[in-house]
């Protein structure tokens, strides 16, 4: 069994005459939208237009989607590439190009007064979503000068300060003592590192040595997240939108009814988190609760290296197949058909990904195999993600993008059958440390991020009147720490400075960034637990609900399964399922 992809269905190479054709192909397709989009009048016959625009931009997307994955694909597993790199910021430009023609037909759309459920009966049904989209879109786009004006002040203003804010993160240091009683300096992605070492006092100086390094760029970093998020209040208010979550919320497809439901449920299953975070305290050692540099610390062992490859494939496809025998075949045709590349080697990124080419009805899946439990679970993860993929693989291309709170479903299910399936074979010890992770991951997922939900709903309050100082934007992240951990951490030993080093803070793109990750965590693990109500019959509605993701509301994606998303108990059984993970392992 290979352990590199192969990308000779995407090209054979860079040089390839297919790889070349297909480069000017885009930039002929990308001047002939130009002109149609310029083209467009009040006398323009709707249905035409409407029918045009979706074989132009369906093309458009199918060769962006080609070239930048061949590209991209190519840099991940030989980051010395430098024809790579070249083509993947060469096919950005024809992207943005594109784009700029989208403005043009959006804003065109949204003032047609068109209505796209008259699409009903016709050959273009299956697109009234997307044009519904694209008109919510176009309400909030302004004139062309007012959005050239903000483009161009963008370059100098947030991109400005999140390329700053990158530079003080790669560039920090800190001084850390060695267990031999020398200091050295290292990089800080180094010494947050060391918070997973099995040593407690290697975690305790790491963690001292990381707080006494950001203190050297607090106000730097300040000035940076005050700046960033002032412009989102600003854009979120010229636009249209009541406030930044609304914005957020909007692209995301859901209500806010829908987030606020979910953490009413997660605030009522905090407790047995911290009972979780106390237990471990004991585990570690502790006579008090568990100090924030000793959350990530191991406390079980046995389950490193005990796969070869080829064994972990079959795990997985054995065990997706008691869920389904297409997901089991599904995973078996990545394996044997060379779309993972599993290997650790140098020159190729760390951590894993899945890139989805629909444009050929398949995917690509990154890893860094090592043998363990974790990497297995990893892959099945990935495997997901592609099996989603898969799902979406029968509609038009406009039709296959998901929005962030549904991206998780597929891959958290697929980990969710895998851990399962790992807990009945499992002995005592490896039984412990399957437990310990997830239920470490899962608190990172529901408590952490409650927290930093918390955090970022105050910054943005406070940001409406005055930007923060870096000891209150410490209070901030402090007091929302204690909220969502309560006693399960040590209140004098949290992380006042997460504001600092979370990068999603920093992108002015990606404002709440988290609760997504949240939502699909629960939404996964509710899926699941409906499967084990009514068993095979599920199958057949989970793979209709990921076929449907690109092109419903979260909300309507839910009712294919009857979820109410606004029903607290829909979330409380989600949460169940993790409880029951809490509670084995105390008794464990």
């Amino acid at each position: 069994m290979k352990t590199r992809w192969n990308l000779d269905a995407l090209y054979t190479g860079f040089d390839s005459p297919e790889f070349a054709e297909d480069c000017k192909k885009l930039d002929s397709k990308n001047e002939e939208y130009e002109k149609f989009v310029n083209q467009i009048s009040e006398n323009s016959k709707l249905p035409e237009i409407l029918k045009k625009y979706i074989v132009l931009r369906s093309e458009i997307k199918a060769l962006t989607e080609k070239l930048f994955c061949f590209a991209n694909l190519s840099f991940c597993t030989n980051t010395n590439n430098a024809k790579a790199n070249s083509y993947i910021e060469s096919v950005t430009v024809k992207e943005n190009r594109t784009s700029l023609a989208d403005v043009k037909f959006i804003k065109w759309l949204a003032a047609s007064g068109f209505d796209p459920k008259t699409l009903s009966g016709t050959d273009l049904e299956e697109c009234i979503f997307h044009f519904e989209e694209l008109i919510t879109k176009g309400k909030h786009i302004l004139d062309d000068q007012t959005e050239q004006i903000i483009s161009n002040l963008k370059l100098v203003g947030s991109s400005s300060w999140m390329n700053l804010h990158n530079v003080l993160i790669s560039s920090l240091t800190g001084k850390i003592s060695t267990v031999d009683g020398r200091n050295e300096i290292k990089p800080i992605s180094q010494i947050r590192a060391l918070a997973y070492s099995e040593n407690a006092d290697v975690r305790k100086k790491a963690y001292e040595s990381e707080i006494r390094a950001y203190r050297k760029i607090e106000k730097a970093a300040a000035a940076c997240i005050n700046a960033i998020k002032g412009e989102s209040i600003i854009l979120a208010r010229m636009r249209g939108y009541s406030s930044v979550l609304e914005m957020v919320l909007t692209k995301n497809r859901m209500e806010k009814s829908i987030i606020d439901t979910m953490f009413s449920a997660i605030k009522e299953y905090l407790p047995f988190f911290r009972a979780y975070y106390r237990k471990k305290a004991q585990m570690l050692g502790l006579n008090s609760a568990l100090p924030f540099y000793d959350l990530f610390a191991p406390v079980t062992s046995g389950t490193q290296s005990n796969f070869t490859y080829s064994e972990a494939a079959k795990f997985i496809v054995d065990k997706f197949s008691t869920f389904s025998s297409k997901l089991g075949n599904f995973a078996k045709n990545a394996f044997e058909n060379d779309w993972i590349d599993s290997e650790i080697r140098e020159g190729k990124v760390g951590g894993a990904f899945c890139e989805n080419l629909f444009s050929i009805s398949q995917s690509r899946i990154l890893a860094n195999f090592d043998g363990s439990y974790n990497d297995v679970r990893t892959i099945a993860h990935e495997l997901g993600h592609a099996f989603h993929g898969h799902c979406l693989s029968n509609n038009v291309i406009l039709n296959t993008s998901y929005p962030s709170p549904l991206a998780e479903t597929a891959s958290i299910f697929c980990e969710t059958i895998i851990n399962k399936a790992a807990l009945k074979e499992a002995d005592k010890k490896s039984a412990l440390a399957i437990l310990e992770a997830d239920i470490s991951s899962a608190g990172q997922v529901i408590v952490d991020i409650y927290s930093r939900y918390l955090f970022e709903s105050a910054l943005f309050k406070a940001r409406e009147t005055a930007p923060l100082s870096p000891e209150e934007l410490c209070d901030e992240m402090l007091k929302a720490q204690k909220e969502a951990y309560g006693d399960g951490l040590d209140e004098n030993i949290l992380h006042p400075y997460l504001w600092l080093i979370k990068p999603h803070y920093y992108n002015p793109d990606w404002n709440f960034y988290n609760f997504p990750y949240a939502f699909g965590l629960l939404f996964a693990k509710g899926l699941y637990a409906k499967y084990t109500e009514t068993g095979s019959s599920f199958t057949e509605k989970y793979e209709f609900l990921l076929s449907e993701t690109g092109k419903r509301s979260v909300t309507d994606v839910a009712k294919i399964v009857d979820v109410n998303l606004n029903d607290i108990n829909f979330w409380k059984n989600s949460l169940e399922l993790i409880k029951e993970d809490i509670t084995e392992f105390l008794n464990l």
